[in-house]
């Protein structure tokens, strides 16, 4: 079954660490490519988080925001490094001492030196394990969006397809007709040049000409074209690449059904496919 490559997830997961949020947003694009932000806690699960979103999708530009919010009222520990802080003011008082200064050093201007203060070192594994938790879960709301999108496309696709349908068969119905009327016109211009053609040669040149212009072999490459775009559709692989290929193919036929055309309703029945084709292949565009 097809899916879209448009899509958006939001998780979220409380904790005694705050609030733990995951956005995934999809658009369609040619490749995977992935935009991922992290905040510093969470910096060590770059490389799961990739790994865990490139498992779960095939196509598509992500753009994954995971974020930590502390709680309300949460206060966190912090401790000084009393090492770093002795070898600061053994420092400042051997300054003191050399330039006889007698002024007191100032506690917060100690306190103030990188590394003095910092925060309590916290248990990170219980945090990063319930944000892969997270992430899992939105990418599979994310797939189950895109697999609901991906079947309203499906049934376009279809829709476009049994239209097609009905249109070739139309042609295919109308070639013998459009054929014999081709016959006439010719033999009927002859007869008002008031000449006596040689009639084998006639008959070659008809044949002749009655062959270039039929199109009995575009219908069935149109007819194989449209089984196998419903045969993609019914696939469980990603399908949009190939199916991308078909929209070429029935386009490629379309055209040339046009080309070759010599009936005014035919021409009409080339236009209104690729008019469909368009409209396919637009949607085609955001399949995974």
């Amino acid at each position: 079954m097809i899916r879209s490559m448009t899509g958006f997830a939001r998780r979220e997961r409380q904790g005694p660490w705050g609030t733990l949020v995951c956005e995934l947003r999809t658009v369609n694009h040619r490749y995977l490519e992935i935009s991922l932000r992290l905040p510093d806690d969470l910096k060590a699960l770059d490389n799961d988080v990739r790994q865990t979103i490139t498992a779960a999708l095939r196509r598509g530009k992500v753009d994954a925001n995971l974020y930590l919010k502390s709680s309300a009222g949460t206060q966190q520990s912090i401790e000084i490094d009393t090492a770093l802080l002795d070898q600061l003011a053994a420092r400042v008082t051997e300054v003191r001492s050399r330039l006889a200064d007698t002024a007191q050093p100032n506690a917060l201007d100690l306190l103030r030196w990188p590394g003095v203060i910092r925060n309590a070192d916290i248990d990170a594994k219980p945090v990063l394990a319930a944000a892969l938790d997270v992430l899992k879960e939105a990418l599979t709301e994310l797939n189950d969006t895109r697999h609901r999108e991906g079947q309203r496309i499906r049934e376009l696709l279809l829709s476009r397809c049994v239209a097609m349908r009905a249109q070739v068969q139309n042609v295919k119905t109308r070639l013998p007709e459009i054929s014999q009327r081709l016959r006439d016109r010719i033999v009927e211009r002859i007869a008002q040049l008031g000449v006596t053609p040689d009639q084998e040669r006639l008959e070659q040149e008809l044949v002749l000409y009655t062959h270039k212009m039929d199109v009995d072999e575009e219908m069935d490459r149109l007819t194989a074209h449209l089984d196998e775009v419903t045969g993609v559709l019914d696939s469980s692989e990603p399908a949009g690449r190939r199916l991308d290929f078909l929209m070429q193919e029935l386009n490629r036929e379309a055209n040339t059904l046009s080309s070759k055309s010599q009936d005014t309703e035919t021409t009409r029945a080339a236009v209104d496919m690729k008019v469909m084709i368009e409209q396919m292949r637009e949607q085609v565009q955001n399949v995974e």
